[in-house]
């Protein structure tokens, strides 16, 4: 049996939940997944490019350079032009806001003075733009499980990813039906020893 206390184990967790909005985070499009065959596709190779710092994330290189072929499937009910990246943004969906400040509320966090968009590099095909879209919400915070005060990091505000429906050869399959649909993200500090206690406070979490 291993003692993982012995041996040292540390674990946080970061944990994403779709949330149950009107509509997508940045478009009016339903949050809804569609079945059967897509009404159009459209074929994107995807680059990295340099950071604000001027560097290229080691990561999106990786990727970059598998030298993949992405070909996305949609339908005009569940995405539209933002979702293809062929049109900016629209404004932050307040409905998803006003849920992620109430969690941030329930576990004590601080919410941030302002919510500015950021975009994480992504260039494995799930997501059109090379980037997913993220907002830091609030800070700090924690919960209690049996006993443990376990610290909450930050809370964050982004965008759910293309889903990932077949891959062959050098061709990937995405359906964007789920891109954009709004998540929550909680980030503990890594203060969990065990396997067991993993599990209580994630599911504590929910």
């Amino acid at each position: 049996m291993v003692d993982y206390r012995e041996i040292g184990l540390k674990v946080g967790l970061e944990i994403h939940q779709e949330l149950d909005t009107r509509h997508k985070l940045f478009c009016k499009c339903p949050p809804e997944l569609f079945k059967g065959e897509p009404e159009f596709t459209f074929v994107r190779r995807l680059r990295p490019t340099q950071s604000e710092l001027g560097e290229v994330d080691p990561a999106a290189l990786f990727e970059f350079e598998k030298g993949k072929t992405i070909v996305y499937e949609a339908t005009e009910e569940t995405s539209c032009l933002v979702e293809m990246d062929e049109e900016p943004p629209g404004p932050l969906n307040e409905e998803a806001l006003d849920i992620c400040l109430m969690v941030a509320l329930m576990l004590g966090s601080r919410p941030v003075d302002e919510v500015h968009v950021m975009r994480k590099v992504v260039i494995d095909g799930s997501n059109t733009t090379g980037f997913q879209r993220t907002c830091v919400v609030a800070l700090g915070g924690e919960i209690v499980v049996d006993g443990k005060r376990v610290p909450i990091q930050h809370i964050c505000l982004e965008e759910d990813a293309a889903r990932k429906v077949g891959e062959e050869g050098m061709t990937v399959r995405y359906r964007i039906d789920r891109l954009g649909i709004p998540l929550i993200e909680v980030t503990t500090a890594p203060v969990l020893e065990t396997p067991q206690e993993v599990g209580r406070v994630a599911l504590a979490i929910g």
